[in-house]
């Protein structure tokens, strides 16, 4: 994996992150819910390239 494609995943994340706090401040639930998605959708990336990398090296 590159590294414009991590940093392009971890500011998905993070981004994802900011939305939940900021939801959980306001109240806001539909922020929070694209929040929650914003983080699940980039963990599932991370894993995806973990196992790119993994049947690359075999």
């Amino acid at each position: 994996m590159g590294i414009y494609k991590k940093i392009a995943i971890k500011t998905k994340e993070l981004k994802g992150k900011a939305k939940k706090r900021v939801a959980r401040e306001t109240g806001d639930k539909e922020l929070m819910v694209e929040g929650h998605l914003d983080v699940a959708e980039s963990k599932v990336r991370q894993a995806v390239e973990k196992v790119k990398k993994a049947v690359k090296r075999r």
